[in-house]
């Protein structure tokens, strides 16, 4: 529920106006275009459900809510959830799919080594009254050394391995790739250890974040009580204090996306001399690594937070450890250390009812790239994943491949030199679709069908050792960063990869079935999403090969930025709660790619009809089709909380402004005869075109 690593990124208002007659019902009908029809689609007629559209409101108006109002009107939000939308279904259906997977293996005899430790994992985490019995006492060896720490070197050991035991240090890092050599793995390191979503919810005074601050003392004191800590009450307020400290250092969101401020590579060497007073010796013998060269994301912030680290009392930063541990390993042990946490991290900050059915709390954490996920999606992808959809989608990418590359050669902004080294980016993109071509071995990997907390530990020390046998290595560009059934997709900048899991390529995104329109509009305008993320802002700081260097003309670069300040302002001014806005700036990178994805969709879509007119199906032209099909991808409803904690931490716009990205298309003006008095309507000169 709370996330205390750094982690390095690969690359989740109702407007009602009166009611006029958009472009669908003033098209001209010939004979042939009203009987062209699409069967088997999955959804509606042609892929599109149209009875879940609002007509009372016009497009020009509110876009979300024409193409999805009525669903979001009647729509009720599950108790156990904080947002549902077309992610949320498809994840519904993954979890039901791997839920039957994992029955049938459990109820069969002769299993591998892979499926026994799929069948015990999944014992031992549904084994409630086991998980009740013991209470904390499975983390006790964890609070005991935690306790027992009497200096500053043994404290320093604590952050080391806080991965390992699910703590808590203010210092922390991972594994990933060099930027000036993607060749080579690297240990970035930066300033984490909050236990609220940002540094925000310390630092704005508001009577909301007050509140929310307040609730988090109180959390932290009950969650102190469970290890019968003393005086509870005024040590959950000291670590609000040294966490608020921790926050003040830190770099802003928007500040900690930009490639060029968190590129600062140190031999480690001289890490002690470059950032004193703190003991990395003894930091990184905890890790397992041998670490030759580190980045540190966040230079000044890392400075600062040693200070805070020798000027804090030792108790405090023992209190802090130990709520953390408390609090990261929760789901794993008795309902009732378990419900304080949800009752905090569920309700009070996300707004959700209840929680999760405990199946599915399993499966998430059965899932991931850290746990059994490659396990379970070998046989995920054997029943669920057909190779011809793995197929089109390999046509549609290479489809949007070139359009982007007429795109690029036809930009008015860009120099012919910048365009060369443009298009050979392009060129050199590698797609991965489905899954990996190699699995994750789990040799040696110890599970238990009785021992949940114990699994756990065993599987970080297993992908720890995993990765730090490799650090030396020739980076693994076969790696996967998503498992084949997470319903998402990612682009890579230093592998220069985007990657499309087989779980998201389901309707509403993908459907051999539907209308091209609309797999363009959807999985097509993905593609172009991820694409676009090679040449987002951050993105395009990396050139073909994936090194960080800069491949641009100056003049070219500054004609970027504007637009790219252009499309931030834009989005910046959508406000969803009164008083808190997108930030435009720190979702910049996620906002070009909607834009420019959907504008090079729209571009292959058009090379895909050979010069033809699309028909009309079912009353909705083709261009209609393709903008309904990516507002549908983002219909979504969300509890408050869940939307402030997407404003202040999260790197995408809520999904009812990504469904507005078409305002800045000329062709979403025409399907939908949108006029200057509309709400929504930019001047051509306003509107926004990158790629």
């Amino acid at each position: 529920m709370k996330k205390t690593l750094l982690a390095a990124s690969v690359a989740s208002v109702f407007i009602l106006g009166a009611c006029s007659k958009p472009a669908e019902q003033t098209q001209s009908e010939s004979p042939a275009q009203q009987t062209e029809q699409v069967t088997n689609a999955e959804l509606g007629s042609f892929g599109i459900e149209l009875d879940a559209r609002d007509e009372s409101v016009k497009p020009g108006d509110d876009f979300f809510n024409y193409a999805g109002g009525t669903w979001y009107r009647n729509f009720e939000m599950p108790s156990d959830k904080t947002r549902y939308g077309a992610f949320d279904k498809l994840a519904e259906r993954s979890e039901k799919q791997i839920k039957a997977i994992i029955d049938e293996v459990a109820s069969a005899q002769n299993l591998n080594a892979e499926q026994q430790m799929i069948a015990d994992f999944y014992a031992s985490y549904m084994d409630t009254e086991t998980a009740n019995a013991k209470g904390i006492t499975p983390i006790a060896p964890v609070l005991e050394r935690i306790n027992n720490i009497e200096n500053k070197t043994q404290l320093t050991e604590a952050f080391g391995r806080s991965w390992l035991d699910g703590s808590v240090s203010p210092i922390a890092g991972g594994m990933w790739f060099n930027r000036l050599d993607p060749d080579q793995y690297q240990m970035s390191i930066g300033v984490a250890g909050l236990g609220m979503p940002d540094r925000s919810y310390y630092l704005e005074d508001t009577e909301r974040f007050v509140k929310i601050r307040e609730a988090y003392v109180a959390h932290i004191e009950e969650m102190l009580n469970f290890a019968e800590v003393e005086d509870a009450a005024q040590k959950a307020q000291d670590i609000m204090a040294l966490e608020t400290k921790i926050a003040e250092v830190q770099w802003p969101r928007e500040k900690r996306r930009n490639r060029d401020l968190t590129l600062n590579q140190v031999d480690r060497a001289n890490l002690n001399t470059e950032y004193p007073n703190f003991d990395w010796d003894t930091y990184f013998a905890q890790t397992g690594y041998q670490i030759p060269h580190i980045n540190v994301s966040q230079p000044d912030p890392i400075k600062d937070v040693i200070g805070v680290v020798n000027a804090e009392p030792l108790s405090v930063w023992k209190d802090y450890m130990t709520y953390h541990t408390l609090s990261n390993n929760a789901r794993f042990l008795s309902d009732d250390v378990f419900t304080a946490n949800f009752n905090f991290y569920g309700k009070t900050l996300s707004g959700q009812q209840e929680p999760r059915p405990r199946w599915k709390r399993a499966i998430a954490d059965m899932s991931g790239t850290q746990s059994l996920g490659f396990a379970i999606g070998k046989t995920y992808v054997e029943k669920h994943f057909p190779a011809s959809s793995k197929e089109q989608m390999a046509e549609l990418v290479e489809n949007l491949r070139k359009a982007l590359g007429e795109r690029i050669e036809n930009l008015d902004w860009m120099g012919d030199e910048t365009k060369v080294n443009a298009q050979a980016k392009l060129a050199a993109f590698r797609p991965k679709i489905g899954y990996p071509d190699q699995w994750q071995n789990f040799d040696g990997l110890e599970i238990k069908a009785d021992d949940l907390v114990g699994n756990i530990v065993r599987m970080r020390q297993f992908f720890r050792d995993d990765s730090a046998s490799k650090e030396l290595l020739k980076t693994d560009r076969e790696r996967w960063g998503m498992t084949p059934q997470r319903v998402n997709a990612y682009y890579n900048p230093s592998f220069n990869e985007i990657v499309f899991p087989a779980a998201i390529l389901q309707p509403p995104f993908f459907d051999p079935n539907a209308d091209p329109a609309v797999n363009y509009g959807a999985i097509g305008a993905v593609i172009g999403h991820e694409m676009g993320h090679g040449f987002d802002d951050q993105g395009s700081k990396s050139d073909a090969n994936g090194i960080q260097q800069n491949w641009w003309k100056d003049e070219d670069r500054a004609a970027f930025e504007a637009k790219a300040d252009m499309l931030a302002a834009q989005y910046s001014a959508y406000e969803p709660i009164e008083g808190n806005f997108v930030n435009g700036r720190n979702s910049l990178g996620e906002n070009i790619g909607d834009v420019g994805g959907l504008a090079m969709a729209y571009h292959a879509y058009k090379l895909s009809l050979n010069g033809e007119e699309a028909p009309v199906i079912d009353g909705v032209t083709g261009d209609q089709r393709f903008f309904l099909a990516w507002a549908q991808v983002w219909r979504e409803k969300r509890t408050e909380q869940s939307m402030l904690s997407q404003l202040k931490a999260g790197t995408h716009a809520p999904g009812r402004f990504r469904a507005l990205a078409p305002r800045n298309h000329d062709a979403w003006y025409e399907a939908f005869n949108v006029q200057p008095e509309d709400a929504l309507y930019l001047a051509p000169e306003e509107r926004v075109r990158i790629w």
